[in-house]
């Protein structure tokens, strides 16, 4: 292997905008650092997730050893709408990896604060992340601000669901549960018709939420290999509807509730939905973020459980507080 002369510093590395000649070799790194099976499902699923989002292609940058790749970093590009319907434009701090021949070396932080001025330049507001507990501490020194811990809420399923529970204050599994109850989400969110009548009449959000439409949510959930499922309330699509999947956390088997899109935001519609999720799924609990502090249904807020929401404004505004934030899982999960 090619190793790191032990005399050249970072700041001796060329970091770089990447174009499309590096993507060879960022997903040959990913392989090394991440763990990545490599081949032609990576650079499917890489495509997918930074080139064809709806908000654009996502900004990305490497690291140079001569000419060999040792680190890179991307910004998945989101925009989000304020309660008036204004616009955020923002980005998302998603992949990144570093040589393991090159690690301790600062590259992470060189190309996540270089990036910084050139987003700036472009337009974008703020960056947004929900880091674990092992980075986030390296974003916090960065200037990132910890917004908060999104409020977490679960529907019990049977009398197990609680020991379930209790073994599931750990890392869920990445990838989805093959199933086959409801439909699939990219059968279902191709009907562009039925999703525009139905985000015209689902409601307001109670804060800053992302920009959906007919395109965001078909590219969202409608990668096949990502296993979302779609529960319909009738008929169509615009009769309301809940993206799901499945996932193991522990000894439990959640059903993952990402997003929850109803007329008027009627709350005996979503509950009907979700409780159909749980009883076909035979989940351990179904699992979503829910901003209220006094809860309908069947739906409990579960304490120190959840994502923590970080956030870095560039256009110097104030960090939004966590009650002006109205995400789902869709929004925070990993993808």
């Amino acid at each position: 292997m090619n190793q790191r002369p032990t005399g050249v510093e970072p700041d001796a590395l060329l970091v770089r905008r990447a174009d499309d000649e590096d993507l060879p070799g960022v997903l040959e790194l990913a392989h090394r650092s991440l763990g990545w099976v490599g081949g032609a499902d990576d650079a499917e699923f890489f495509h997918w997730k930074h080139l064809e989002g709806p908000f654009g292609p996502s900004p990305m940058w490497v690291a140079l050893d001569d000419d060999r790749i040792v680190g890179f970093r991307t910004f998945l590009r989101w925009q989000f709408r304020r309660r008036d319907g204004s616009p955020v434009i923002a980005v998302r701090a998603v992949d990144t990896a570093t040589d393991p021949d090159y690690q301790g070396r600062g590259i992470f932080t060189r190309l996540t604060l270089g990036a910084l001025d050139e987003l700036r330049a472009e337009g974008v507001n703020m960056i947004f992340n929900t880091p674990n507990a092992k980075s986030l501490p390296g974003y916090l020194k960065m200037g990132w601000t910890q917004v908060g811990r999104l409020p977490t809420a679960v529907m019990l399923t049977h009398l197990g669901s609680i020991l379930a529970l209790a073994t599931a204050r750990r890392a869920a599994s990445r990838w989805s549960i093959a199933i086959r109850v409801g439909e699939r989400a990219s059968d279902v969110l191709a009907d562009h018709d039925a999703l525009t009548r139905l985000l015209a009449v689902s409601g307001a959000a109670e804060g800053l939420s992302t920009a959906q439409s007919p395109e965001f949510l078909a590219w969202r959930y409608g990668y096949e290999p990502l296993r979302y499922r779609v529960m319909l309330h009738g008929s169509s699509p615009a009769d309301g509807l809940v993206v799901f999947r499945l996932r193991r956390r522990g000894n439990a088997v959640e059903a993952v509730a990402c997003d929850v899109l109803v007329p008027e935001s009627d709350p005996a519609v979503a509950t009907a939905l979700l409780r159909e999720v749980a009883r076909r799924t035979e989940a351990s609990y179904v699992v979503r973020i829910r901003r209220p502090l006094v809860l309908p249904g069947p739906f409990v807020r579960v304490p120190r459980v959840g994502p923590i929401l970080t956030c870095r404004p560039l256009d110097g505004s104030v960090v939004p507080p966590l009650r002006d934030w109205d995400l789902t899982l869709g929004d925070v999960e990993l993808f």
